[in-house]
């Protein structure tokens, strides 16, 4: 019987969590752009680049959350040191504002904006 010691596995874990990362970037880009293709002669061109830059961020967004997860993992389990912590810290700034950005970029306005811009289901229309 194999023995696997507790930082072998959660290095394939973070491995596991990256590859999985990167395989979301790959494959959601390659999607996007395919579905661009395709809606091209459907919805035009401007049409379909709009699609494309929001697929593409959304596909970015969801792989910046499995690396983000990757870093954590490895920070709190196989690089417990003060300096891996701060590094850790200034990488989720980083892409808390790269996710930020992108954000913003897709929706068209701020987050709290957006609840502002949209009629509430909720709330009857006053009459009047």
């Amino acid at each position: 019987m194999v023995e696997i010691s507790f930082d072998d596995l959660m290095e394939a874990v973070v491995r596991g969590f990256e590859l999985g990362g990167v395989a979301v970037l790959v494959v959601g880009s390659v999607a996007a752009f395919v579905s661009a293709a395709l809606s091209y002669r459907r919805v035009g061109g401007r049409r379909a680049y709009e699609g494309a830059r929001r697929n593409l961020g959304r596909v970015i967004l969801l792989g910046l959350e499995f690396l983000i997860i990757a870093d954590i993992v490895m920070t709190i389990t196989i690089d417990p040191t003060l300096k891996s912590a701060a590094a850790l810290g200034l990488i989720v700034l980083v892409r808390t504002f790269l996710s930020f950005s992108l954000e913003i970029e897709l929706e068209g306005s701020l987050p709290w904006r957006r609840g502002a811009s949209r009629p509430n289901p909720n709330v009857a229309p006053r009459s009047g």
